[in-house]
């Protein structure tokens, strides 16, 4: 079988903006003392947000090519410390990493040699295409989250 409109189909559901804003239109232009904050109503404030997108991507990355990773502890694993990033170094290493972790999803799907289909070894009947869509799945989620966070915070300008 020819995957391969299947397989760039997955990495722009992954990367692009086609039913809302990417990711780095979200955390674009956000400022520092707006980081941390949680208007009354939000549960999360932009930090919190964007490190528990990078850590479960990561998480899912991770399982999907590695039988040896150990999952965080959920749920306080998958969520940062502090409501607010300890400095603007962090935050910019979290904007980073999630970039890095979503290009090597993209990679491992977009090779021929994974096969999208078969379950995980080291899973419980997980697939690599699963995990994609669960990842897209999430990350749309908490990109409408982070996106109402901003508007609620007044510093919301699509572009």
């Amino acid at each position: 079988m020819d995957d391969k409109a299947l397989r760039q189909q997955l990495e722009e559901l992954l990367t692009s903006g086609e039913a809302h804003v990417e990711w780095d239109a979200a955390v674009k232009n956000l400022p520092a003392k707006l980081r941390g904050a949680k208007p009354n109503g939000a549960a999360h404030s932009a930090w919190e947000l964007l490190e528990h997108v990078r850590i479960a991507q990561w998480d899912i990355l991770e399982f999907s090519r590695n039988a040896k990773h150990v999952s965080p502890d959920f749920p306080g694993g998958y969520w940062p410390n502090t409501a607010e990033p300890p400095d603007d170094a962090a935050r910019d290493k979290s904007v980073q990493a999630f970039r890095h972790d979503c290009e090597a999803m993209c990679k491992l799907v977009a090779d021929p040699k994974t096969d999208l289909f078969v379950p995980i070894p080291h899973g419980s009947g997980q697939t690599i295409l699963r995990e994609v869509l669960l990842l897209a799945d999430h990350n749309a989620y908490h990109l409408g989250q982070f996106v109402l966070l901003r508007k609620m915070l007044g510093a919301w300008k699509r572009s």
